[in-house]
């Protein structure tokens, strides 16, 4: 355990910067070391390659809503401070600075990504490498497959400039006519549903950028015209946008927003770096942008697309595959859920165990002609949903079906409206949440008649119910028939499906209203286990730490002596380590194969952790104003035993001892890579290798989570 320093009150007088860090720069951060993942050698070429996928997708998304969210700001006037003490201007201009380092090192990561791929055969052209025999191949390939779906437009006072949408990318043209002379402008969108990488034919994987492609052939989209000049270019849009809720029904109201994003102000603008002058301005013109918001690009605009080669059938040039298992204790019993959860309760780690045993619960649910009752909260979740089919089947069957859908999951709008539709039309009963908060909660609850009595299941999840993302993000799910926790659960489904308040609930917190009580009571505790000489310990790990009344706790407990360890994946804003501040307080963030998203906290109770007396609980909830005051999440305690201790000594310990895959947080907010050997330890390593959490709980003792020696 590290060791603790007791300050005095009168040593914290710190000023905001010193106290907090800047949350966009704090997720820019994040977003660096997903960056050093795509650089880092040691993992397969085609993983790389993925890792950077991800890291330019994370930052559209980022200009998309946080940086349209500050230039929405600067347009208001608005003045407030963040919680760092900088307006949204300064944000603004911290947020250009390192975002523009972090483009440029996306596009040099590429250049050497591509580069290495030719090491194992793998080619991705520039158009002055294609011989004279793969631009046969080519023309024929373009006429046949891509020639049909372009659209050349003139622009002119009789064709005005289409509208570009959000991630679109399009060439201008500056054309002259062979026969008069006159020279013209033209516009030429990418096909959007078409792969951005056209394979080229021959023994090796040779692929060529379909922009590169169209490139190549500009003669048959324009026969009777020379290109003088050209540029590639693509926007990223505003997509954030307020729903006006009042009399009208949410779900056309949410159609009418996604209707709206569409058409959002264009907040960044990439093109080639060699634009012509006069290229720009007819772009800048058009699309009435600014300098400001242009940014070019040494090599390929829009890199998130680079994951088209992920597909590769190449599993030499990918991570090896593991073996994900299905929970024994199920297994043992024929499968049937319901008895292994009466048995005990326990716990499943995913993406290391099987997401089917979800899908599995809510299925044997529909089927099982003793149920009576299924609810579920529906967040997130894949196109073709296991757990949403199994909801209509039970729906189906007759038993009685209540499915709440949050339909301002971001981008996932479309897809929710639609489940809805389905689940709708199938005869569940589906609710929409609120208007004015989000529902973020993972709760499922069965209802089930056993002899003259009524015995209700839960499960309830750190993630979404989603199988895609169930196989790269580590995930908990809880299953109980614990009979507090269950009356708890549908106390809060009344809560989100009618107007009674969550009160009286005996083990479950809630937001908005309760969990930060909660969570500043359990911190209260320590701090006092610590001013009166008990063992005082707090460990929590989350996706971010934002929350300023929670960092200020956490800045409270450390300055009475409690040691606090926190795993924070991503954002950050509390600083550690500062004198007067936080010296019992450690940060580290895990950035590897997998995406941690499990939300865990633990308080030692008096007692050094690991101890069977520690309280633990799991969460929907990171710990950041939107989750704690402004959607619905729930924090679950885990009390059985077998399941206590599989989470404090595998799950966190396997976290807390992991060097392989962990950055160490400074106070200044950069972040260190912990120095490892061949052999350090690894958590994901760990876990795919080792038994798994749902089993009967003696196999781990065996093998606990260590570093080597």
């Amino acid at each position: 355990m590290r060791q603790k320093v007791i300050l005095k009150p009168s040593e914290t007088n710190l000023t905001l910067r010193h106290s907090f860090f800047n949350r966009e720069v704090s997720w820019l951060k994040f977003n660096e070391r997903v960056l050093e993942e795509a650089e880092n050698k040691k993992h397969p070429i085609l993983e790389r390659l993925k890792f950077l996928s991800i890291a330019a997708s994370n930052l559209d998304e980022f200009y998309m809503v946080r940086v349209a969210g500050l230039k929405s700001q600067i347009a208001a006037k608005v003045d407030e401070l963040s919680d760092d003490g900088l307006t949204p201007s300064q944000q603004l201009q911290l947020v250009k600075d390192v975002a523009s380092e972090l483009m440029a090192r996306q596009q040099r990561c590429w250049e050497k990504i591509r580069s290495e791929l030719k090491k194992d055969d793998v080619f991705v052209l520039d158009p002055k490498d294609v011989d004279s025999s793969q631009k046969i191949i080519l023309a024929d390939y373009f006429r046949s497959n891509v020639f049909p779906v372009l659209t050349p437009v003139a622009i002119d006072p009789v064709h005005p400039f289409p509208f570009i949408p959000n991630l679109g990318i399009s060439l201008v043209l500056l054309l002259r006519r062979e026969t008069d002379g006159e020279e013209l402008r033209a516009l030429l969108p990418l096909p959007n549903l078409m792969d951005r990488f056209v394979p080229i034919g021959g023994a090796e994987d040779t692929f060529i950028a379909l922009e590169d492609l169209i490139s190549l052939n500009l003669d048959l989209v324009f026969p009777d015209f020379s290109v003088l000049k050209s540029a590639w270019f693509r926007v990223i849009r505003d997509t954030e946008f307020e729903i006006d809720e009042e009399g009208e029904d949410l779900r056309r109201a949410m159609g009418s927003a996604l209707r709206q994003r569409k058409h959002g102000s264009i907040i960044k603008l990439s093109v080639n770096s060699d634009i012509n002058k006069d290229i720009f301005e007819i772009i800048a013109n058009e699309l009435d942008v600014s300098l400001d918001d242009m940014v070019r690009h040494q090599s390929m605009i829009g890199l998130s697309d680079a994951s088209e080669l992920y597909n590769l059938d190449r599993p030499d040039m990918k991570f090896k595959s593991f073996r994900i298992r299905f929970p024994e204790r199920v297994r043992e019993l024929d499968g049937d859920c319901f008895a292994a959860i009466r048995a005990k309760d326990f716990i499943v780690h995913h993406p290391y165990e099987s997401f089917d045993v979800v899908v599995q619960f809510i299925r044997q649910a529909a089927i099982d002609p003793n149920v009576i009752a299924v609810k579920q909260t529906l967040y997130r979740t894949s196109n073709d949903s296991p757990t949403v089919a199994a909801l209509i089947e039970a729906a189906e069957a007759g038993k009685s079906v209540t499915a709440m859908v949050e339909l301002k999951a971001r981008f996932d709008e479309e897809a929710n409206i639609k489940w809805a539709r389905d689940l709708e039309r199938a005869g569940a009963n589906v609710v929409f949440g609120f208007s004015d908060k989000k529902t973020h909660a993972k709760i499922s609850l069965v209802v089930r008649k056993e002899g003259s009595r009524l015995r209700s299941y839960a499960h309830f999840g750190t993630g979404n119910y989603h199988p895609d993302t169930a196989k790269v993000y580590t995930d908990l799910s809880f299953f109980t028939c614990d009979p507090d926790i269950c009356e708890d659960a549908s106390i809060i489904f009344n809560f989100m499906t009618g107007y009674s308040k969550p009160t009286n609930l005996k083990k479950i917190s809630v937001s908005p209203d309760g969990l930060y009580s909660q969570i500043k009571s359990l911190i209260n505790a320590e701090i006092e286990h610590a001013q009166n000489g008990r063992p005082a310990n707090i460990i929590v790990k989350v996706n971010s730490l934002v929350d300023p009344s929670v960092i200020s706790d956490f800045y409270r407990a450390s300055n009475a002596g409690v040691v606090i360890q926190l795993i924070v994946r991503g954002v950050c804003c509390l600083r550690p380590g500062i004198k007067g501040l936080s010296e019992n307080i450690y940060v580290k963030s895990i950035v590897g194969r997998f995406l941690e998203h499990s939300r865990i906290l633990i308080f030692g109770n008096g007692e050094e952790i690991p101890s069977d007396k520690a309280k633990i609980f799991i969460t929907s909830a990171d710990l950041m104003p939107r989750n704690l005051y402004w959607r619905v999440e729930v924090m679950v305690p885990l009390e059985n035993m077998t399941v206590h201790r599989q989470v404090m000594e595998q799950v966190i310990a396997a976290n807390l001892n992991d060097e392989a895959q962990t950055w160490e947080m400074k106070s200044n907010g950069n972040y260190e890579r912990v120095k490892s050997s061949p052999r350090a330890f690894s958590a994901h390593e760990y876990f795919m290798t080792n038994p798994s959490l749902s089993g009967r709980g003696k196999s781990l003792e065996h093998n606990p989570p260590r570093k080597p020696e």
